[in-house]
Order: C-alpha cells, then sequence, then structure tokens
C-alpha cells in the first residue's frame, strides 16, 4: 500500500457531477453558436433552453430527433466535437465502475515503479506503540518518508503510515514472502518491534536468512529472550520491559535524574546523544578534555566507556557517543567526514 492522496466519498460525486455539468454546458454552447445550423422541428428558433435540451438528450444518447443539424457545418461540430463530448459524458457517469476497474493496474504500475526505485531503506516490522514512535524518531532524524516501509498485520495501521507518507505491507512480518514484498533484500536496516518475544525471534531468523548485509535492531519484552534474538542475528536488542522498570526505579529513587533520562530519549527536544565521527580537534585528547561530554568510544568493533584506560587518547578513526543540547546542535552543527562507513552523526 503506497501512500496517496484519498478523498472522501461526497467531493468524488461532486467532482464528478461537476465535470459532467461542464460538458453539459459547453455542449449546449455550441449548439447555441452554430444555432442556424439546426432545426426544431415545431419550427421554433433555437435558443438557449433549446440548445441545452439538445445537449442533453445528445450526450445522453436519448436522441429524440425533434432538433437536428441540418447544415455541413454543424453535422461536421457534431462529428468532431459533439461526439467526442458524449463520449466523455458517458465516462463521466460511469467513472466509479471505470476507477474500480483501473486502480488494480495502477497500484500494480505504482507498486513496480517504487520497486524499481527503492533502496537502502528501513523497514519496520510491526507499527504498534514502539513501531510507530521509532518510525517518529527516525523521521526526526531526518530519515525521508519515501525511505520507510512498514510491515504489520492490521490494515489500520497500515493506512495510519500511508497517512504519514510512509508505504506499507499488510501482512505477517515473520513470514519470507510478506518481507520480499517489503524488498527486504534491498534494505539497509530493519527495525523489528513485534508485540510477542516469539514473533520477534522467528522475525528475526526470516529476516537474517533473507538478507546478510541489514543492520537488525530489535525489540525484547522480557530480557531472558534477548540472547535468543542475538543468536538469531539481532545486530542491538533493545529489552523494553527491562529499561521501562529500570527508569520507573530511577524516577522513585530520584525524579531529576529520571527527568534528565527522558530528555536524553527524547530526539528533538533539549538534550540529545549523538554519534559522531571525530575531528581534528578531538584527536591526541582524552575523553575528559573534549568540549562536548564523551559518554563512549567506538573504536572498530568495540564500545569502550569514556573512564576505559585502553581509549588512552582519540584517534581520527574513533567515532564518539557524546551528549549535546539540540541548540548546540543545530547552531554549530560538527563537520561531517567520510570514515569509510557511511554514516554522519547519529542521535542514539
Amino acid at each position: 500500500m503506497l501512500p496517496r492522496a484519498v478523498p472522501g466519498p461526497l467531493w468524488a460525486v461532486l467532482k464528478r457531477v461537476l465535470l459532467a455539468l461542464a460538458i453539459l454546458v459547453l455542449s449546449a454552447v455550441i449548439v447555441y453558436l452554430g444555432r442556424n445550423g439546426y432545426r426544431d422541428s415545431s419550427g421554433k428558433p433555437i435558443g438557449w433552453l433549446t440548445a441545452f435540451y439538445y445537449a442533453t438528450v445528445t450526450l445522453s444518447t436519448t436522441g429524440y430527433g425533434d432538433v437536428v443539424p441540418v447544415s455541413d457545418s454543424a453535422r461536421l461540430v457534431n462529428t468532431l466535437v459533439v461526439t467526442p463530448l458524449r463520449v466523455m459524458f458517458l465516462l463521466v457517469l460511469v467513472g466509479t465502475t471505470l476507477e474500480v476497474l483501473t486502480e488494480r493496474t495502477r497500484n500494480v504500475w505504482r507498486q513496480d515503479r517504487w520497486r524499481s526505485k527503492v533502496r537502502d531503506h528501513t523497514v519496520v516490522v510491526g507499527y504498534g506503540t514502539k513501531g510507530s514512535s521509532a518510525v517518529q524518531t527516525l523521521l526526526k532524524n531526518g530519515h525521508s518518508p519515501e525511505s520507510i516501509v512498514v510491515v504489520d498485520t492490521d490494515p489500520a495501521r497500515i493506512a495510519e503510515a500511508n497517512r504519514r507518507g510512509l508505504v506499507g505491507v499488510v501482512g505477517d512480518g515473520s513470514r519470507s514472502e510478506v518481507l520480499e514484498r517489503a524488498e527486504i533484500t534491498k534494505a539497509r536496516h530493519v527495525v523489528i518491534s513485534a508485540e510477542r518475544d516469539d514473533t520477534a525471534v522467528l522475525a528475526t531468523l526470516t529476516v537474517r536468512r533473507l538478507t546478510r548485509r541489514a543492520t537488525i535492531v530489535a525489540s525484547v519484552r522480557e530480557a531472558e529472550n534477548a540472547p535468543l534474538l542475538r543468536e538469531s542475528g539481532a545486530t542491538s536488542v533493545v529489552t523494553t520491559s527491562d529499561t521501562a522498570g529500570q527508569l520507573l526505579g530511577v524516577a522513585t529513587i530520584s525524579p531529576k535524574v529520571s527527568q534528565v533520562v527522558q530528555d536524553l530519549l527524547s530526539y528533538g527536544d533539549g538534550l540529545e546523544l549523538l554519534d559522531r565521527p571525530a575531528d581534528s580537534r578531538d584527536v591526541g585528547k582524552e575523553p575528559r578534555a573534549v568540549k562536548e561530554p564523551v559518554l563512549a568510544v567506538i573504536r572498530g568493533s568495540r564500545t569502550m566507556r569514556y573512564d576505559d584506560v585502553a581509549i588512552g587518547t582519540i584517534q581520527l578513526t574513533d567515532r564518539l557517543v557524546v551528549v549535546r543540547s539540540v541548540h548546540d546542535h543545530r547552531t554549530d552543527p560538527v563537520p561531517h567526514r567520510d570514515t569509510g562507513s557511511g554514516r554522519p552523526p547519529t542521535p542514539r
């Protein structure tokens, strides 16, 4: 299901009525302008009423024959202009039926065009509370709606995704044929936010079997199921129940700390966690000496906390996880340097 504007039924009917009236008026004007070439069986001159009468019975194919074109010019106009208008008028009247017949062809054409163009997109399996929040964060982070595909079994959720400009696939995200419709083999990222842990594990196994290149981020309710997701091929696993429980505990002990944590987790407002490449200003410094608070240093495949002695000093190929205010992020952006990974500074 590709996003598109869906007009209301009243507007669809009104549009067809207005178009039919426009064709009728145009036909009547043409008849009136060439009224000298028409003859009324009653002997009366051709006026506006007769012109509209002739246009109505002609466009509706009733054709009583009491008003007929008699001159060559009038017959030529009827052949070249009025007859096409009659066809258009009939098409408008049966427009609803034709629209239903052509809708599938139009959808197939749009889907084929989308499949030929989509590359390096993000597939979100499950568009519930977690999935929609993940999509909202991606959109705020600069991802375009066209680069996100949502998979869910609920057509109402897919319709909601379409209203946000997202492409949607109705189906079970743990089935290969459904994921293939989402062009999973071309995806760069896959977010699995299923409502059940067993569904998340099965979806992760299916995704990893279909693609080895995509980064898989999966959520799980119970911590004991997190190893299963990692063994199934998930790159990163988020335990929702434990995370929520820990945040509740922090809020109980220190509500202010809880507010700061929630601020860090809410992208686009207040403080943000950013994953950015190190630049020339950072090289040779210890993490504590960097202007922005550094929480971790990513070196190769290792993620080290800021106090890890193995860091030593920051290297040019490192990536830094820093805390930054939204105001500073917008007014003083960090220059992006190509590190070979193709990744710009990324909010965490």
